[in-house]
């Protein structure tokens, strides 16, 4: 007597467990593709980031401030966006022959329900020198093209800094529009309030 009727195995329960064997593959299979469809939204490190915005020659100083409730208020007054930024502030001055060339921040936001970092560079002057996105975890389909990005060097922390002034819309993508012009005055309204990267600077 073989081992399947011994056991009381049915007819054909060989087949039906090499169909799950292969459901089964197809299944991590899927979930292999999905992590890598995941990892391939991480489109640049802190480090890789900090390198674009401070290339060979640059001294980097990793800084780190503690708001008061104030200062935080202070902060989402200036940006005119709904949160404030956090308690805990870690920004990136670098310097040349002793000079401020610019000061990098992180921000990390809820787009829709899933995150995205933003690296916003400000220059010595107060205004965005550079905008570059580090991951991103929502459908890349809500995803601006770099072009739109471009909008922003050059920019200082004023009313024009909007979706409805001198930053084009992006139609299929207005969450993501928005909630990165939101990052991008909050960053500088929180530099202004540190008063960061303001020494050496002349």
């Amino acid at each position: 007597m073989s081992s399947e009727a011994a056991f009381g195995a049915r007819p054909g329960s060989g087949r039906v467990e090499r169909v799950k064997a292969r459901l089964l593959a197809a299944i991590c299979l899927c979930g292999a593709l999905a992590g890598a469809d995941a990892a391939a939204r991480v489109f640049l490190t802190q480090t890789e980031a900090l390198h674009l915005a401070f290339p060979d020659g640059v001294s980097v100083e990793r800084k780190a401030a503690f708001l008061t409730a104030a200062q935080q208020d202070e902060t989402k007054k200036l940006a005119h966006c709904p949160d404030p930024p956090d308690a805990l502030v870690a920004y990136y001055v670098g310097t040349r022959d002793g000079k401020v060339v610019g000061t990098a921040y992180f921000d990390t936001h809820r787009v829709r329900t899933m995150p995205e970092t933003i690296m916003v560079l400000v220059d010595p002057a107060g205004s965005v020198a550079r905008v570059e996105v580090l991951s991103f975890q929502e459908p890349e389909d809500y995803l601006p093209l770099p072009a739109w990005y471009a909008q922003f060097p050059g920019r200082p922390l004023d009313d024009t800094l909007s979706l409805k002034r001198a930053i084009r819309p992006v139609a299929g993508a207005t969450l993501t529009t928005n909630a990165t012009t939101d990052a991008v005055r909050r960053v500088l309204a929180l530099h202004r309030v540190l008063g960061a990267g303001t020494e050496g600077a002349k």
